[in-house]
């Protein structure tokens, strides 16, 4: 594997017993002792940097989401609507950020989640501040309702780069680490 951060080549496999969580503890959720640790020390790296990319973007994704569907609605933002968007976002960095660095942090194996499941719980924030604003619900395919049925202002991501178009490559660098750290454990126990 080739590691895009540092340009070095890697080993095949990924260890991810020695991650810390946020609180510091060490991950209890090790993958096999044969994971070759040059992988697992670059998806703990990219799986950080997309922590911490997720981290710095939400706040102002929520007051984004929050400004763009007040100006549709109704053309102005209130100053005391940016301010409960302002609040909002930094309730969802403090709500969810640290629940996707856990998710991230987590051996790929024991993820019953995936970290963007978990970002697009933010959108109960950015969802408060515009019911309270008034703005009605928008009108939403079949799917997206069957799929976010909460999500009554359309907000969900479909991607990383939905929240910030900066989370785009530490997010792909991160789910190509993951599928290589994946196939070659696989690989190892045989399978295809």
């Amino acid at each position: 594997m080739f590691d895009l951060l540092s340009g070095a080549h890697l080993g095949q496999h990924g260890d991810m017993t020695d991650v810390p969580d946020p609180q510091g503890a060490v991950s209890s959720h090790g993958p096999g002792e044969h994971d070759d640790p040059a992988d697992a020390a670059a998806l703990a790296r990219y799986a950080a940097v997309l922590a911490d990319g997720i981290d710095q973007a939400l706040p102002g994704w929520v007051e984004r989401s929050v400004e763009r569907l007040l100006l549709a609605y109704r053309g102005v933002v209130e100053p005391a609507e940016r301010v409960a968007a302002a609040k909002a976002g930094a309730a969802a960095r403090d709500a969810v950020a640290p629940r996707v660095r856990r998710v991230l942090l987590t051996d790929i194996d024991a993820q019953m989640v995936s970290p963007l499941a978990v970002v697009r719980t933010a959108v109960a924030f950015p969802t408060e501040v515009l019911h309270g604003a008034g703005v009605p619900p928008v009108v939403r395919d079949e799917f997206v309702v069957r799929q976010f049925p909460d999500d009554v202002y359309d907000l969900s991501p479909a991607s990383f780069a939905d929240v910030d178009p900066a989370l785009h490559e530490p997010g792909m660098t991160w789910g190509a680490a993951k599928a290589h750290v994946h196939l070659a454990r696989r690989r190892r126990e045989g399978q295809r």
